[in-house]
């Protein structure tokens, strides 16, 4: 790695951005004037999943970190830099949330926390993943952060987009924007070659098939049972032959995403518990005992109802991957129907998205790709998944 913006694939232009910012970051460290504009305290980072919002916001502050700036900021291999990157650095807070919202009460800790004097001398670094879970509560201890920052913090938001569905206009109006577009597949199929060493035709394949989402392309070139799982969702339109056959396919595909999920938790669960028991020192014996036990219980049911919105969370992106897959063979067909100059998504089923296109009118493809779009909305409006993916089958039989 040449430095750690190399990491962002197929965006030139926020890559630039990012790295004037940091350098006019490093400007005012060193006590020098820089231009109105060119650093601000509080950045937005939008884009659709996969496009590397929270890879773009970890190489920024790895950026503002960098304590070897040689070559400008964010060498890629000092301690600011490993340690940002690492997730294990004093002074950058990260907000990862692993249920359905981010609460309250963690974001009035963190800016709290944010709020004092780096231990490094450079910046305290406030960085949210998906700040599109923010409760209004929560958003609204940001926003109070935000519109008065402490001298050296920084504020680093993720969202899908700018809209006020994702984040809030008062949060947003007082955020710098570094929008980032979907990245190519030929940028991340590149990247699956030098950096992870897949072969050429792999690369290529996966690539097209996780539509630009560089995480989603790594596990299906790495993880059979994501290959698997991606070939069940794409045979579903080939299951689709009757209503009893519809709401068979759902169950197959709800069960999956909940044992994908569970298995996708399961360790960190255990780990979890583990660590807490220990700490609350379960399994005493002698006087008190009995005492830690009733207190021990309070705190693992704490925990297990966060470890539940955690799953929740996971089923649902789970899900989501799986709607996608199945949207991508939709749209396959209608560029077959069509005629279209583009590559196929799912290269592998593109013969069935050919005869499926001489099949069905563009019309009622059209219909079933909507259906698919429809069924993502209304589990992300909290409908039962249940519910709308049997809506959703239906639809996709009727056509």
């Amino acid at each position: 790695m040449t430095d750690v913006f190399d990491q962002l694939v197929g965006q030139p232009d926020a890559g630039a951005t990012l790295r004037a910012a940091a350098a006019a970051g490093a400007a005012v460290l060193r006590g020098e004037t820089v231009g109105a504009g060119a650093m601000t305290h509080a950045w937005l980072f939008t884009g659709p999943p996969g496009s590397g919002r929270s890879v773009a916001a970890r190489s920024f502050a790895a950026a503002l970190q960098c304590t070897d700036q040689a070559a400008g900021p964010g060498c890629g291999h000092c301690t600011g830099c490993h340690t940002t990157l690492a997730g294990t650095h004093p002074d950058v807070r990260l907000v990862v949330p692993d249920g359905l919202s981010i609460p309250v009460a963690l974001m009035r800790e963190l800016v709290m926390r944010s709020a004092t004097t780096p231990a490094n001398g450079r910046w305290q670094v406030l960085l949210v993943e998906d700040a599109d879970r923010l409760t209004e509560a929560a958003g609204n201890a940001l926003l109070k952060a935000v519109e008065e920052p402490p001298e050296r913090t920084i504020f680093l938001l993720c969202a899908p987009s700018d809209h006020p569905d994702d984040i809030s206009v008062t949060i947003r109006s007082r955020c710098r924007v570094v929008p980032l577009r979907q990245p190519a597949a030929e940028a991340v199929s590149a990247l699956l070659v030098e950096r992870d060493g897949v072969d050429p035709r792999t690369a290529a394949w996966v690539a097209a098939a996780a539509q630009g989402h560089v995480g989603r392309a790594r596990r299906l070139a790495g993880d059979a049972q994501a290959r698997d799982r991606r070939a069940a969702v794409l045979a579903v339109p080939r299951q689709l032959t009757g209503v009893g056959a519809c709401f068979d396919a759902a169950s197959a595909l709800i069960e999956a995403a909940e044992a994908e999920a569970a298995a996708a938790v399961a360790e960190a669960d255990a780990a979890e518990r583990a660590a807490l028991e220990m700490a609350l020192g379960a399994g005493g014996t002698g006087k008190g005992a009995a005492g830690a036990a009733r207190g021990i219980a309070g705190q693992l049911k704490d925990l297990e109802k966060r470890q539940k919105s955690r799953a929740t969370r996971a089923q649902r992106d789970a899900l989501d991957r799986a709607l996608l897959d199945l949207a991508g063979f939709y749209r396959d067909v209608l560029n077959a129907r069509w005629g279209g100059p583009v590559s196929p998504v799912h290269a592998d089923t593109a013969a069935l998205a050919e005869a499926a296109g001489q099949r069905w009118t563009a019309e009622s493809t059209l219909r079933r790709l909507e259906s698919i779009l429809a069924c993502r909305t209304a589990i992300d409006a909290n409908v039962k998944p249940r519910i709308a993916v049997e809506a959703m089958m239906l639809e996709l039989w009727r056509g």
